[in-house]
């Protein structure tokens, strides 16, 4: 018996924009466009009345835009939203909207250059989104944790590594937040994120967390107490520095199966390699198998390995691949880990 068909809305004000999109979905036997609407007032007067699966919706449009979209259908109509935004200066929306619940973001003029290369980011994004249960899509109330934690003089593990996809934003968020504000250690993370969201997330995180956030910089020495967010437009090792013996960042142009640019594979990977069974591993939410590669080499040498539960994750993709790999020793809600990474430092 064949799986019914996952009904979406399109929420676009561009007339252009609005007829490629509609194209793409159509075209998918798995996916029926139920209508589409010019703005957001339009769009959540057909939410309410055809009441789709998943919206798409435009960040940037008249009579409501892509924020209060999603903050009216959370309110009144709990469903994934799909983002699509392609100003940089809306970046700051995109994440309160994820924040809010929104599902995933697009940079909209990046889903029609790649449906030209037969790729279709969206129409897969749409199937990740048709498949999550509505109660994990609520907005987050989490306080930064500004206090100081008492850790061990001669601390076990010396670097934390992250990695996420889907649903990594929000689940990034509330790991910093509750880290406290004397962490000793650095942090390194890569989020699957276009290049400028990701500059952007980062400013963000440097804004409601604890610790300093900042995009890492090729040769930048590694300081504990900062958490590092890989850029996007390149895959991040960390290595030795030669004549000094540092930790530091390395651009490569070292391509990875499961995905580039950020490649969590290869960060975890060089992780594992330099710090060895100093080494903590994380993978979170996210669609895909990348990480996997990364976890089962600091799990072969001996380092901590964590993946985010099922339950916690907006797609369990990316931990049920390591999980079923056997190179995961702890498996945690998203509220536990950062309470975790905690306890194995102290």
């Amino acid at each position: 018996m064949s799986r019914p068909k996952i009904t979406t809305l399109l929420i676009e004000d561009s007339g252009l924009m609005r007829i490629i999109l509609s194209d793409l979905l159509r075209k998918d036997p798995e996916i029926e466009l139920l209508a589409t609407a010019s703005n957001g007032k339009e769009g959540v007067a057909k939410i309410h009345k055809l009441k789709p699966d998943v919206i798409i919706t435009d960040m940037v449009m008249p009579e409501s835009d892509g924020l209060e979209v999603v903050k009216t259908v959370m309110s009144s109509y709990p469903t994934p939203v799909i983002l699509l935004s392609s100003l940089e200066k809306e970046d700051p929306k995109v994440f309160e909207a994820l924040s809010t619940g929104a599902f995933d973001f697009l940079n909209k003029e990046e889903v029609a250059s790649l449906a030209r290369q037969n790729q279709y980011p969206l129409n897969e994004l749409i199937k990740a989104a048709g498949e999550v249960p509505l109660e994990k899509l609520r907005q987050r109330d989490i306080k930064k944790n500004n206090h100081a934690h008492s850790f061990d003089a001669q601390l076990q593990y010396e670097i934390i590594a992250v990695g996420a996809s889907t649903g990594g934003p929000s689940a990034v968020e509330t790991l910093l937040q509750g880290l406290p504000a004397n962490l000793s250690i650095p942090v390194v993370i890569a989020q699957h994120m276009p290049e400028h969201f990701l500059i952007s997330f980062a400013k963000r995180l440097d804004k409601i967390t604890p610790l300093k956030v900042k995009i890492a910089e090729r040769n930048e020495v590694l300081c504990g107490g900062t958490v590092y967010i890989m850029p996007g437009n390149t895959n991040t090792h960390v290595i030795r520095e030669p004549l000094n013996q540092n930790p530091v960042f390395r651009f490569t142009k070292r391509q990875y199966k499961e995905f580039n640019h950020p490649s969590v594979d290869g960060l975890l990977l060089s992780v594992a390699e330099l710090y060895r069974e100093k080494a903590i591993g994380v993978v979170m939410t996210g669609m895909g198998k990348d990480g996997t590669e990364g976890l089962k080499a600091i799990h072969q040498y001996k380092g901590y390995t964590i993946a985010q539960d099922a339950s916690s994750s907006i797609v369990y993709g990316m931990p049920k691949s390591a999980v079923e790999c056997g190179v995961v020793k702890q498996v945690l809600r998203l509220r536990e880990i950062a309470g975790f990474l905690v306890s194995c430092l102290s």
